[in-house]
């Protein structure tokens, strides 16, 4: 099934295929004077391109590997370990559905290598940005943008990146949690991206991850995963997700980016007051679990969107949002407070 066919209503289809469309029509228009032999070539060719694009990836990651605070280690094999990452996200099929080229997820990860904790092992942190393209514009919004400080692994040169959903750890525990804590992030991603463009439609991979945090490696070294190991990892974000006191979060995400975002090209009132509804839910999800890490992570991706959104609100309603997104996101409280 092609990823946009899960999406009922027509005004709900990608940016990016109502381009492919266009410019289709146009490839497919005889010029005046042509021949149909060369017609054919045409639509052959475009036809033969279709089909390759419908077997696309679903991810286009850019990877960094830093090891500025690595020493005593041959440099190469961070270069080697750069690479072998980004073959494993962007040349790996993580869903059934099919991609065109212009429909995969962009999304940044950076691997900060902080220090060497024993034979070929290490200890880094990873960060993960995702974007989503915005309908009739060039705008990209950011899914996702979160930091883990957690991720041990070790690591070979040359050696393969291996995952199953099958069988999450393989014989060393600190060789599978590399891949293990990768594809947690790309299903992370996924999911937020699903539920961006249908209501819940995230709902399989956040399932998926789960299943990865309930097999996750365990050993030495190895965090994240535990509920006892702190208020802010992997395991609470899955749990917030999929947690029914946030089921609320899935609505905001789709009215937030399809009837928010999507419709601001259109009519930005229209738009802003359906954000403006999302953060009326926001704050009753704020109320019922302060503090929550589901909430801190949707604002460490959204809240320089949101100052900008508000900007030019009426009064009135930019004192509310400004009032409510500082109660939520104490972190950025002054920049809101500021934009009143």
């Amino acid at each position: 099934m092609h990823k946009t066919a899960r999406i009922k209503d027509k005004e709900q289809s990608l940016w990016h295929l109502y381009k492919a469309a266009d410019s289709g029509a146009a490839l497919l228009r005889p010029a005046s004077g042509m021949q149909r032999p060369v017609l054919f070539l045409f639509l052959f060719s475009f036809l033969l391109f279709s089909g390759f694009a419908a077997g696309a990836q679903e991810i286009r990651a850019n990877v960094t590997v830093v090891s500025n605070q690595v020493t005593g280690v041959d440099k190469k094999v961070f270069t080697t370990l750069q690479n072998a990452i980004r073959e494993f996200l962007n040349n790996r099929r993580w869903t059934s559905d099919a991609y065109t080229p212009a429909e995969r997820i962009e999304c940044n990860f950076l691997l900060n290598i902080q220090q060497e904790i024993g034979s070929n092992a290490y200890k880094a942190a990873l960060t993960i940005q995702a974007t989503r393209p915005v309908f009739n514009s060039g705008y990209v919004t950011s899914l996702l943008n979160t930091q883990d400080n957690n991720v041990a692994f070790r690591y070979v040169e040359f050696q393969p990146l291996e995952f199953s959903d099958n069988r999450v750890v393989a014989n060393d525990p600190l060789v599978s949690n590399l891949t293990a804590t990768l594809a947690y992030y790309v299903y992370i991603i996924l999911g937020l991206d699903y539920d961006s463009f249908s209501p819940r439609g995230g709902d399989a991979f956040f399932k998926k991850a789960l299943n990865i945090v309930n097999n996750a490696p365990d050993g030495k070294d190895i965090a994240g995963w535990k509920a006892f190991e702190g208020n802010r990892n992997r395991y609470w974000l899955q749990d917030n997700l999929l947690n029914a006191k946030f089921s609320r979060f899935h609505d905001v995400m789709y009215q937030y980016h399809r009837q928010g975002l999507d419709e601001m090209y259109d009519n930005v009132n229209k738009g802003r007051s359906a954000i403006m509804n999302c953060l009326n839910m926001l704050y009753a999800i704020h109320q019922d679990v302060p503090n929550s890490m589901l909430l801190q992570v949707f604002f460490t991706a959204k809240s320089d969107e949101l100052l900008k959104i508000f900007a030019k609100a009426p009064p009135q309603e930019k004192s509310r949002a400004a009032q409510m997104l500082a109660q939520m996101d104490v972190t950025n409280a002054n920049k809101y407070q500021q934009m009143r």
